[in-house]
């Protein structure tokens, strides 16, 4: 890949400032419990936690919200709660940061996703999942669909942030499909639900989601490049960005693969990291960059984040700033 400028990359930042982004995906409350552990329960094998701190924040499709909202986007949210005080929780929190719900449906049939984990001495002792996977009714698409014609000529830019919850049904998609001739529509997919996104703009699997989807195992670049041509071949996607971990990004277009080697220093944690990408990806694109320019600054945000414990947002600066001192 040609050495991109500093300034180029800077220049793109600047331009994310009050872009309109709308994202279609699966909104969920992420819980944390800390405590610690000092005996085991007189009940069961198992060790008794003593709760020291809680805390709760947006989680899935809500975090790769605020991500945008932290770059400066101004952000339009499409999705699926339940009609429970966990709806109410997370509504709260996206209006206090100034995102538009008016496209977020509440339906009775199913609660809002709580994502509860407990942790102690620094380890995940147990997860719990509060959810329903089944795929939304077609009532509830079409109810989607009818909110987000209503904003969608305000939009610069979608992401659909596919977290296998049940609402990235093929009518839904195709629904809000059909309404984004000519703009920029990025997809941060599941294995399983690929297909449904055909026409985009970008697609980025991680590797593992990447050989999943493909259907076969990717171990070497050989293998990225012919998982790449599958998946091109089933989304008709103008590109498809792999991110792959410590071994970087691999960028497919035109049916040439362009390597972006990894600028993280250390990797603590990959939590969120996806998330940082799309979001990066999507607002550079939105802001007239290439798609190796929009993978290279996304690769250096996702540089970022992985050194930092738990999921990170960056805003301009610290982006602009992270240019400069890793590319």
């Amino acid at each position: 890949m040609n050495r991109i400028s500093r300034k180029t990359l800077k220049k793109l930042v600047g331009k994310f400032k009050n872009k309109k982004v709308l994202v279609v995906g699966d909104l969920m409350i992420d819980e944390y419990i800390w405590g610690k552990v000092s005996r085991i329960s007189p009940e069961a094998p198992i060790p008794v936690v003593e709760v020291q701190k809680e805390d709760s924040k947006p989680g899935g499709a809500a975090n790769v919200i605020l991500n945008l909202v932290s770059l400066g986007a101004k952000v339009f949210a499409a999705g699926v709660t339940g009609r429970d005080d966990n709806a109410k929780r997370l509504n709260a929190y996206l209006k206090k940061v100034k995102v538009n719900t008016s496209a977020v449906v509440a339906d009775k049939t199913r609660p809002t996703t709580v994502k509860t984990r407990v942790i102690a001495h620094h380890q995940q002792v147990v997860r719990i999942d509060k959810e329903h996977k089944a795929d939304i009714s077609a009532a509830t698409a079409r109810n989607i669909i009818r909110k987000v014609s209503k904003i969608i000529k305000k939009i610069d830019a979608i992401i659909f942030s596919d977290y296998d919850k049940g609402l990235l049904t093929g009518c839904l998609v195709d629904g809000i499909m059909n309404m984004s001739k000519g703009m920029i529509v990025t997809v941060d997919p599941k294995p399983g639900n690929v297909g449904i996104f055909r026409d985009v703009t970008l697609i980025s699997p991680n590797k593992k989601e990447a050989s999943e989807a493909a259907g076969i195992q990717i171990t070497n670049e050989e293998d990225v490049l012919s998982a790449s041509k599958i998946l091109k071949d089933i989304t008709n996607s103008q590109a498809i960005l792999i991110t792959r971990g410590e071994e970087g990004m691999s960028l497919y277009e035109d049916g040439r693969i362009r390597s972006v080697p990894t600028v993280a220093r250390e990797v603590f944690d990959v939590t969120g990291a996806g998330d940082t990408v799309i979001s990066v990806v999507t607002l550079a694109l939105a802001s007239g960059s290439t798609f190796d320019e929009a993978a290279v600054l996304s690769n250096i945000a996702a540089g970022v984040v992985v050194a930092e414990v738990g999921v990170v947002t960056l805003n301009p600066k610290e982006l602009e700033a992270a240019v400069d001192e890793r590319h």
